[in-house]
């Protein structure tokens, strides 16, 4: 969200008590690395922003844990699914790092907007940069090679390459971890 609101600093500039607003209902927390935030199965009643530390939201398939996302400092992460439609996800969440983030219970969210109508504004361009970031995911995985998948994350997050497990990685660009090795050592 920090990262959002540098990106819209006219929400801030029009209404400066918005980010007043937001930080009365945001709790700061910590967790410890490999904490698992989020279970699938469990409806997600929160969002989180990142101040520091890493996270990735996985699922299982057939045994396997299929990374979906990374969030790093000024990020934020959700099980998105169960958050917005109110049920069980079938998204995990888990602290690649120890984390400190700044979580946002979801009726608290509902309970500003209701209250400051002008604050939905903020609430759908947040929600237009998910579609946007979920429309170049999906481009990534479909309209790319693996070698090509792998340079685009290299180019827009390289620091996941010196922070993230790289069976996270491969598992994320849709890969074997034979394939991002090999991939890896050119």
């Amino acid at each position: 969200m920090l990262n959002f609101f540098k990106q819209h600093a006219s929400l801030v500039f029009e209404n400066p008590q918005i980010v007043e607003d937001f930080q009365e209902i945001m709790v700061s927390q910590k967790f410890k690395k490999h904490d698992i935030i989020h279970s699938s199965g469990s409806v997600c009643s929160h969002f989180y922003v990142i101040a520091s530390g890493l996270a990735r939201v996985f699922y299982y398939k057939e045994s396997k844990d299929i990374t979906v996302h990374f969030a790093a400092e000024e990020d934020s992460f959700t099980a998105i699914d169960s958050l917005i439609q109110r049920k069980k996800s079938k998204y995990s969440i888990e602290a690649l790092e120890d984390l400190e983030v700044f979580s946002i219970n979801f009726n608290d969210l509902e309970l500003l907007f209701e209250k400051k109508p002008e604050y939905e504004h903020f609430g759908r361009l947040f929600l237009q940069q998910i579609y946007i970031d979920l429309v170049e995911r999906i481009d990534d995985l479909q309209l790319h090679s693996t070698k090509e998948r792998y340079d685009i994350l290299l180019t827009k997050k390289p620091y996941l390459f010196k922070r993230v497990a790289s069976k996270h990685i491969a598992s994320f660009l849709g890969m074997s971890a034979e394939t991002f090795s090999r991939i890896r050592g050119k």
